[in-house]
């Protein structure tokens, strides 16, 4: 099968083509022939060396698939509904980005009725991440408001339209007016340009000075300090990645006096019953919403992904170079021709 593989910690340019026998899969485990792969943001943390690979799953990036069974443990399938040909889209732990990749049966999903396969890769990662995170930790719930920072990602656009169809009110931040507009045109009933404005003293006005309940936060680092200051009592921030840094120091007194939590996880070393858990509550709960495009795929640009372009030795490095431009709203996706 043809896959990509990083060649060494760096750039883009390091994600090149490359060839490897077709994985085969084991008890509780299908083989899917990849349509389409998700490219996420933890996918260039690993090219860049700042992403371990989970003990046990494949050193090829990518996390999430869509395609069709092509194999694997009948009885785990059976028990899950599924069959050889059923078109579904899966989270991995890595290996996502080749035109076979091997899935936990407990962490695959049938393609939405009337998606496609580039929409429906576009779903695991982002989507288990905003559940675990929003809904599980976070217990967000209707009636209550959520902060968003970062919400033209791929997080952000899947949690702006999970919230609103849990009939939450959803705050955003983002980095220009024109990505402030997208997420308001997402849902969105507030966005705030953090690079204009104070995203405390906004978020604080536009809630009358209750504060916000929920925050899912991927930039840590100083964003905490000001997380706890908009949180209304009881409030909760979440988060999901450090991208500002480790460190913070906050007002521990407002943390007691409002008895706030601050708390956050990774999903991708978490266990397979955990994640199919996960699967589970999407399914009954959010899968109905795809299937009515109540919620609806947010995808920027696809690439083929052993396309060379633009100087690059593939698409999943042009891919790569976009994601870390930032001028994106919504998903990056890679196709495969088939094999």
């Amino acid at each position: 099968m043809k896959c990509i593989e990083i060649r060494e910690y760096g750039g883009p340019e390091v994600l090149v083509l490359a060839e490897r026998p077709v994985p085969v899969p084991g008890a509780g485990e299908l083989l899917i022939r990849v349509s389409a792969s998700g490219v996420n943001r933890p996918d260039v943390l690993q090219r860049t060396g700042h992403y371990p690979v989970p003990p046990g799953a494949s050193d090829l990036p990518g996390l999430e698939v869509a395609g069709v069974i092509e194999s694997g443990d009948a009885q785990a399938m059976a028990q899950a509904g599924f069959a050889v040909g059923d078109r579904v889209c899966a989270l991995v732990a890595g290996g996502g980005y080749a035109q076979y990749c091997v899935a936990p049966v407990a962490q695959c999903l049938p393609v939405p009725a009337g998606w496609s396969d580039v929409e429906a890769a576009s779903l695991p990662e982002t989507f288990f991440t905003v559940w675990s995170n929003v809904f599980d930790r976070g217990r967000l719930q209707a009636g209550e408001t959520l902060l968003v920072h970062g919400g033209t990602s791929g997080i952000g656009v899947t949690a702006i339209q999970l919230a609103k169809a849990a009939g939450a009110t959803v705050i955003v931040t983002a980095g220009s007016d024109e990505k402030c507009a997208a997420c308001l045109k997402l849902g969105a009933d507030h966005a705030i340009n953090y690079r204009t404005a104070d995203f405390v003293e906004q978020a604080m006005q536009l809630t009358g000075g209750q504060g916000v309940n929920v925050i899912l936060d991927m930039v840590a680092g100083d964003y905490i300090r000001r997380d706890v200051e908009c949180l209304a009592e009881d409030g909760r921030v979440v988060i999901i990645a450090v991208q500002g840094g480790v460190k913070s120091d906050f007002n521990a007194g407002l943390v007691l006096r409002r008895r706030l939590t601050i708390t956050g996880s990774t999903l991708r070393a978490r266990s397979v019953a955990f994640k199919g858990a996960i699967a589970q509550a999407l399914k009954l709960k959010v899968w109905p919403w795809l299937e009515s495009r109540r919620v609806q795929p947010v995808i920027h640009s696809v690439f083929p992904a052993d396309e060379a372009g633009d100087g690059l030795p593939s698409g999943a490095a042009r891919a790569h170079a976009l994601m870390q431009s930032g001028d994106h709203v919504g998903k990056i996706v890679l196709t495969w021709r088939a094999a």
